[in-house]
């Protein structure tokens, strides 16, 4: 692990991938609103695959004097790869991550920040919002889905600023798309989770307008964390769930063909349905042995998964034995908080 360097309280991570605006005028209106939190500060730019044009640009600003640190991955791995990478060079303990492109208002960062006061992960909901009303029908649509599935209400996930406790990103491990979900994992592990509204940058004209294959992804990305958030130590209610109702259909199916062969004389042959009960009594079985197969596999490494955070730890004084002490009250107990900290 690389040492930490002293003195840095926020390191702010702008995952750098194909939708980016001029790197100088991002720079200059990050570094306005980073400059009115008058805390030290550290930017690391994260270069998702070789992006040439903005490359160059931070090059020229590096020339001009400017401080900040570029990491550059070989290819482009994503969003979320991106902020791990990020993550795994800052120093501060609390950690910004902001997108390449003129999202929200710069100055707004300070509202994420003073959010961590009641929270552990602050992200951004952008209002007033702009968009026309597929907009926000689209919207509308995701996030219901995702609340539906998870039982957790977000109103812009979408949305790439987010100030987290370095703890946060210490206990989640984003990869794939999962950098929108990051909100969603972390209400899962205990953390507190707060939507922070900001204002949308005037210059955001993004149309929201995807592929075919963007929705497909997206709805397996619900899916994915429908079931990360779910079943993650319990994949035999989802999978058992699955495979018992499939095997009960397949059975009341093949039942039913056996009684019309028994006491109706309907042949057996060229008939469909036998097949297809047959199928799903062969797939119910599959499907629960698969969640057995999870359950084992969960149990074996038990000690080493942990999906929970602790709040808060009270310690009281221990009793001094000595007979002097029999008629002594205990002390006031000491409390430490999320991180250890000794509050009283």
């Amino acid at each position: 692990m690389r040492e930490r360097t002293s003195g840095v309280e926020l390191s702010v991570i702008i995952p750098v991938g194909s939708r980016h605006a001029d790197a100088r005028e991002l720079h200059a209106e990050y570094k306005a609103g980073l400059d009115a939190l008058r805390q030290e500060y550290e930017l690391i730019y994260v270069l998702d695959g070789p992006r040439e044009v903005f490359a160059a640009q931070l090059q020229q600003l590096l020339t001009d004097g400017e401080r900040f640190s570029v990491v550059g991955l070989t290819r482009e791995f994503g969003e979320a790869t991106a902020i791990m990478a990020g993550f795994e060079h800052a120093n501060g303990e609390t950690i910004i991550t902001l997108p390449s492109y003129h999202q929200i208002e710069g100055a707004d960062v300070e509202r994420l920040v003073a959010a961590l006061g009641s929270c552990d992960v602050a992200v951004g909901r952008r209002w007033p919002r702009a968009g026309g009303p597929f907009e926000r029908m689209r919207r509308s649509l995701f996030h219901g889905l995702l609340a539906s599935v998870t039982g957790i209400r977000f109103q812009d996930l979408g949305c790439g600023a987010r100030a987290v406790g370095r703890r946060v990103l210490e206990e989640i491990q984003l990869y794939g798309d999962q950098h929108r979900f990051l909100a969603v994992l972390a209400d899962r592990q205990g953390f507190r989770v707060r939507e922070v509204d900001v204002r949308q940058s005037p210059k955001d004209r993004h149309a929201g307008i995807y592929s075919p294959r963007e929705y497909t992804r997206g709805f397996l990305d619900i899916f994915t964390v429908f079931f990360l958030v779910r079943f993650t130590k319990k994949p035999l209610r989802f999978f058992g769930m699955v495979g018992v109702s499939t095997f009960v259909i397949g059975a009341l199916l093949v039942t039913w063909i056996v009684i019309e062969r028994l006491f109706f004389g309907q042949p057996l042959a060229a008939r469909p349905a036998l097949l297809l009960s047959s199928l799903l009594v062969v797939l119910g079985l599959q499907l629960f042995a698969l969640g057995l197969l999870g359950e084992l596999i969960i149990f074996t490494h038990a000690r080493t998964i942990k999906d929970y955070q602790v709040d808060r730890v009270i310690h009281f004084p221990q009793r001094d034995p000595s007979p002097a002490s029999e008629t002594t009250e205990y002390g006031t107990p000491e409390v430490e908080d999320r991180v250890g900290n000794r509050l009283t």
